[in-house]
């Protein structure tokens, strides 16, 4: 018996329907496109740039005034300082200068009161006498004298032999001038001159050759 082929193709399976293709293309176009959407940031309107650059402008400009604000009370306050300190070095010196002063015109009363006796002593020195004992004692006491005015600071005004200068000495009398004096040099020193540094205490009064 021959099969019918009508049952034949009736039982058989029907073959599977292709899937459409535009499916897929679809979906991959919608997920490029989100892709792009979450890579690609909006640009800022062109206004709110404007009021950012503004601002920042603005921010800096307060800084740059705080800045040179600072800037000038610095140096006000640096020179301020300088010249309080120049105020001060003056003061000091000055100060210095006047405890000086008033220590040397001190010095200079005392001194003064004890300078006629150093003179009786230095006469008694240079005068003829026959006790030597006696003529060494009183050298001895003028050497101590004198010790003690260095230490004071005092020293002798240098007189015998020099041109006479008028700031530190006294002419009381003029001779003729011997053989190999120059005019105007003291040949003689009646009575020794003293000083404390610049401080005249007493002129030197000497004779001067003519």
């Amino acid at each position: 018996m021959t099969p019918n082929n009508d049952n034949l193709n009736q039982n058989a399976p029907a073959p599977e329907t292709a899937a459409p293709e535009t499916a897929p293309a679809a979906e991959e176009c919608a997920e490029t496109q989100a892709g792009a959407e979450q890579t690609e940031k909006p640009e800022k309107p062109e206004k709110e740039k404007k009021d950012w650059f503004g601002k920042k402008n603005r921010e800096l400009e307060a800084a740059n005034a705080k800045l040179e604000a600072a800037e000038a009370k610095n140096a006000e306050l640096r020179e301020q300082l300088l010249r309080t300190a120049a105020e001060y070095d003056n003061y000091r010196k000055r100060t210095a200068r006047e405890a000086d002063m008033k220590f040397n015109d001190g010095v200079s009363h005392a001194v003064t009161q004890i300078l006629t006796i150093l003179d009786t002593l230095d006469m008694a020195a240079n005068a003829d006498c026959a006790d030597e004992n006696y003529k060494k004692g009183v050298v001895m006491t003028l050497d101590k004298a004198a010790k003690a005015l260095n230490t004071l600071h005092i020293t002798e005004i240098p007189a015998l032999g020099l041109p006479f200068d008028p700031q530190f000495m006294n002419a009381v009398q003029q001779v003729p001038a011997e053989e190999g004096q120059e005019s105007g040099t003291v040949v003689r020193v009646f009575q020794k001159g003293y000083k404390i540094g610049d401080k005249i205490i007493r002129h030197a009064t000497v004779v001067v050759a003519e």
